[in-house]
Parts: C-alpha cells; structure tokens; sequence
C-alpha cells in the first residue's frame, strides 16, 4: 500500500501543490483557473497548480491549453480516455512537489478561497485536513442522504470519525500522497489509509455552493465500487500484515459448531454403545440422519477451507514484501546524537 523507502529519497521543492481532477468542465475552467490564481498568489508560498483532464470529449484540453498561457505556476495533464477521479488525482500526486497537496472538484462547488483555512490547520500539525461541507448545496435524497449513511458507514468500519468523506478539498501533506497507491474509488478513504500508518487527520468546515454548470460527473452510480473498496480498506487496515487473522476468524465460524457436532456424535456413540450411557442417545440419533452428518463434516470442511486460504495468503504477504523488500512500517522522523554523527 505504501513505499517507505522511496519517501526517503524525494524531497519537495515547492511548499504548495494544488491537484485538481477535470472531466467535461468546459463551461467552468477559466472560472476555476480565475479562482486558483486569486487564491494562491497572495499566500507568499511557492506553488503549483496542476490540472489533470481525465479524458474530456467537451473542448475542456483545449480551453485549459489556452487559460495556463495567461497564469503563472499551472500545469495540466491529459489522460488519453476517461481513468476516473482515483485516477486523476493519482496522476497529480505523482506530479506535485509541494509539502502541502490540496485537492478540489472543478466544477466551482468547492472554494478555491478556503485553501489558506486548510493550511491554517495543516500548521497546527496535522498530517491530514480534511473539508466539511457543513451546508452542502446538494439535493437532499440522492445526493445528500447517500453521503451522509455512506460518511457514517465508512466511519465506524475503518475507525477514523469524518462528517465528510466525499469532499475533495483536502489537504495532504507531502510524505502522506508520495506513498500512495490508489485503485478503484480509493481516494476518499485516503484519511483512513493515512491513519493507518500514524497520520495525524483534523476536519475543518468549508464552504459550498451550488453547482452553476452540467451535472456530476462522478454520482451516486459509484455507490457499489465505493462498498467494494471499503472492504478492501478494512482489509488493508487491519489483515494486510496478517491475513490468516481474518481467514481464521472466518474459518473458526464454521469449524466449531462443526467440531461439536462431530464431538457430539461420537461421545455419544461411545457413551452409548459401550458405557451404557442412556442419557447419550440422543446422540446416537443425531449420527443416524445423513443431513446431521453432512452438515457437520461440510462444517469442518469449510473450515479446513478457510484456514489453506489463510495460509496462502501469508505466503503471498510474505513474497510481496521480501521480494521487494516492501517495509511493514512507516518511519515519520529520524535523528542521531551528535557524538554518533562524529563517529
């Protein structure tokens, strides 16, 4: 999930990077390119902005190719087709070289203005920000509604508590997106992946307006990836390092009513045959139903399943990281005495 030892070996030249992810936005660009620069310039940072045009079939290219001639620090990407937000996003983290990396929507919902109020609070030590569109301008039930089951469920199932997820004004530290692999819709659980590793993650409230061109290129369709991905991420939370830990867990379900049922049936044949156990017969007719014996030993067998798949999975574990001499742990900071340095 994240490469320790590359980290090592790149070092920001800027202090600020702004990632924004285009599709079919034509209509608001160079609004969106007016509203970068007259957020960044006065903030006496070194910056960038990269635009990445995640394969847009509306003239969006060729208008971005026009706006960056009359700005300075803009850069944009082209994808060859439609990748996806994840994608995007990806692409633009890979690009940036600032300490700070702030990502928003182009479609003029998020604020450009609330980029200083996001690095306000990435000075206070935060690793992660992460936007709260506390007054979403967004209709109630198919936009609102799923957000707000979908915040709660994400919430409780990776542990890191965020009113708002889906809100792409965030702020990344370098170190945090340099060593992240995305797949899928994978980057709105960034905070949690980013926790994982001892990132420290603060949610701000943030501004929100009404979408003023188009419709949402990215909806509530995704809703089925985003269930699948989290998944994944409760997965890479917590059984990355140990997957026989959740396939045994899931393996111990069935081999122990499994194991007692066949328990079962033979202390009582036992009991019943040889000891003269009356009390156990029930037992002896428990093991005369072929559905009772089945089941016992389909029981078992699932378990016996679970546990090989557990297995393999430690040795796949294993082989991705020695083969590649992948860490299983993130170092934030490291120092040495003086008299070391000396030696």
């Amino acid at each position: 999930m994240m490469d320790t030892q590359e980290s090592d070996q790149m070092t920001p030249s800027l202090e600020l990077s702004v990632v924004v992810p285009v599709y079919n936005e034509i209509e608001s660009v160079e609004m969106l390119c007016e509203q970068l620069h007259a957020a960044c310039a006065p903030l006496e940072k070194t910056y960038e902005i990269i635009l990445i045009d995640d394969g847009s079939k509306d003239g969006t290219w060729e208008k971005l190719s026009e706006l960056i001639t009359q700005y300075p620090c803009f850069t944009i990407i082209q994808f060859r087709r439609n990748f996806g937000q994840t994608a995007a996003m990806s692409a633009g983290f890979h690009a940036a070289k600032g300490r700070a990396v702030i990502t928003l929507d182009a479609d003029l919902q998020n604020d450009p203005k609330d980029i200083p109020l996001l690095l306000n609070k990435m000075d206070e030590g935060y690793d992660v920000v992460s936007g709260w569109r506390k007054d979403r301008q967004d209709a109630f039930i198919n936009r609102k509604l799923p957000s707000m089951i979908a915040n709660g469920m994400i919430s409780r199932i990776t542990g890191v508590p965020l009113h708002d997820y889906g809100c792409t004004l965030k702020a990344y530290s370098y170190d945090i997106v340099k060593n992240l692999h995305l797949y899928g819709d994978m980057h709105r659980f960034i905070p949690a992946l980013a926790s994982w590793v001892g990132g420290t993650i603060a949610e701000v409230p943030v501004d929100h307006h009404a979408r003023r061109f188009g419709t949402s290129k990215y909806g509530i369709s995704r809703t089925w990836k985003v269930l699948l991905d989290l998944i994944t991420v409760k997965f890479l939370l917590r059984y990355s390092a140990h997957p026989i830990q959740m396939f045994g867990k899931i393996g111990a379900f069935f081999g122990i009513p499994g194991f007692i049922m066949l328990t079962s049936m033979l202390a009582g044949t036992v009991g019943y045959n040889f000891c003269g156990i009356e009390s156990l017969g029930m037992f002896v007719e428990m093991s005369k139903s072929p559905a009772w014996v089945i089941m016992s030993f389909m029981l078992v067998f699932f378990f016996v399943q679970f546990i090989t798949m557990g297995l393999l999975a430690e040795i796949q574990i294993r082989t991705y990281h020695e083969s590649q001499s992948k860490p299983i742990y993130v170092v934030k900071d490291s120092k040495a005495s003086s008299a070391a340095r000396r030696s």
